[in-house]
């Protein structure tokens, strides 16, 4: 009797199961007529558009706009890349790219030298800060953007640049020429310098570097410092993100064990998603840390953050972050560029989902500039309806530098945000920093979980 219920059962569900998988083909195939049916629509508007339409039009770029309209429709961080695009985005993130070391901005229509960066051809070539390039390869900056000028600069390594140079205050000294050699430049996305006691690291973005470059200053700093280290402080502020398996680098580097972070997609029947969990080891030796946040950190920052807090690894110290809790995968398309796609939601190791929320600081501290940020973006949200990073805007093009510091006219490049140095000369003391120190200081003291 209980084989035949059984029986019974199976071949219910079995019936069952043929009905349900011919209903869905039945939807299938009035979903597939109906895109049929749209996608003649969409033609014949190109057509009307591309004939009727009062001014001369480029199907190129009717394409290009249809295309953008699409996925700006999905999300504020999905959007198609041209190959120019596409390749900028590459560049980025790899962090290194042929050109001459220099942190530029512009002065009067011509291009500042704010430095040369260490162990690079221009540092070998004598530029100085200060120094003002005239012209590139006998063709003139005056006119051009300081973006068009960035471009000239980089190019492949082992190739030639001429630069023209003035020199000095005295409008009347005599421009000279500077012949240098491009090669890879690194950019530089960790700053390290002792505060005291504390090892503190500024991380403005994650490149494929990240993690490699942070632990390296780690190891320096704690030569430097000795035995009187008395922990860490990691600045995340402003800091948009970047790649993620370089947060999961960055978080695992404090952590012996746990979820570092959880991706998932939010489609129905979509697969269950990723899981990454620390493995044994902490840079930090257990030492108390600190990571300042603000406003402006985002993405890859809110996942090193939300980590090391739900692990109780480190305090937060700060304001709340921009809540982008959503990743995006970069998707090559071949001649035609790429695109960047929202594929997946991810979560901190206690579940939380911060998009549209944030991480919220341990210890709440407010600069002037955080200030500024927050109101910024406040308007900004109240105006356009959602939550824009720069991750959202088109790419950035890495420059023959890293950015200047603040107060001047930023170059368009991967280190945009290393030289938001937290310590304005405007602001005065970085009271995020002092308070992130005080209570490193105080006890009982943030230690790792075990």
């Amino acid at each position: 009797m209980r084989n035949f219920l059984l029986g019974g059962v199976c071949a219910f569900a079995l019936m069952g199961s043929v009905a349900l998988f011919a209903a869905p083909n039945r939807v299938s195939a009035l979903q597939t007529s109906d895109t049929y049916k749209q996608l003649d629509l969409f033609g014949e508007i190109f057509e009307r558009v591309r004939n009727d339409y009062y001014k001369e039009t480029k199907d190129a770029d009717l394409m290009e706009n249809a295309i953008n309209g699409m996925l700006s429709a999905l999300d504020p961080y999905s959007v198609y890349m041209p190959p120019r695009s596409f390749q900028e985005a590459r560049v980025q993130t790899r962090g290194e790219f042929g050109g001459l070391g220099l942190e530029v901005t512009q002065e009067n229509g011509l291009v500042k030298v704010v430095s040369p960066i260490d162990d690079t051809p221009a540092q070998r070539a004598g530029l100085l800060p200060g120094d003002l390039i005239t012209h590139l390869d006998g063709d003139a900056v005056l006119g051009k953007t300081l973006q068009e000028s960035i471009e000239k600069m980089r190019g492949a390594p082992n190739t030639d640049l001429t630069l023209t140079i003035r020199r000095g205050s005295d409008p009347a000294a005599k421009p000279f020429d500077v012949k240098i050699t491009r090669a890879v430049i690194k950019t530089r996305v960790v700053r390290s310098r002792r505060e005291g006691d504390f090892a503190y690291l500024r991380i403005s973005s994650f490149n494929e570097h990240t993690e490699q470059d942070m632990v390296a200053a780690i190891q320096k700093l704690k030569a430097e410092i000795g035995p009187q280290l008395a922990g860490y402080i990691i600045d995340l502020r402003d800091n948009p993100g970047g790649l993620l398996d370089q947060a999961i680098k960055v978080s695992d580097s404090f952590l012996n064990q746990g979820e570092i972070v959880s991706t998932r997609s939010l489609r129905p029947n979509a697969d269950e998603g990723q899981r990454f969990n620390a493995r044994p080891g902490d840079v930090a030796d257990g030492k108390p840390m600190a990571v300042l946040i603000n406003g402006g950190s985002a993405s890859a920052s809110e996942i090193v953050a939300g980590a090391l807090q739900d692990h109780r690894r480190a305090v937060l110290v700060g304001n709340t972050t921009f809540g982008k809790g959503l990743v995006q995968t970069m998707i090559p398309l071949g001649e035609f560029g790429g695109m960047k796609l929202t594929t997946a939601g991810y979560f901190t190791p206690s579940g939380r989902s911060i998009d549209k929320t944030g991480v919220t600081p341990d210890v709440e501290v407010w600069s002037d500039r955080d200030r500024q940020i927050a109101a910024a973006l406040k308007a900004r949200r109240e105006m356009t309806g959602h939550r824009d990073t720069e991750e959202e805007e088109a790419p950035k093009t890495p420059a023959a530098t890293p950015t200047p510091p603040a107060g001047t006219n930023p170059a368009a490049t991967p280190d945009n945000n290393s030289s938001a140095a937290p310590k304005p000369a405007a602001e005065g003391p970085d009271v995020v920093l002092q308070a992130a120190m005080d209570v490193l200081r105080a006890q009982p003291k943030p230690t790792a979980k075990k």
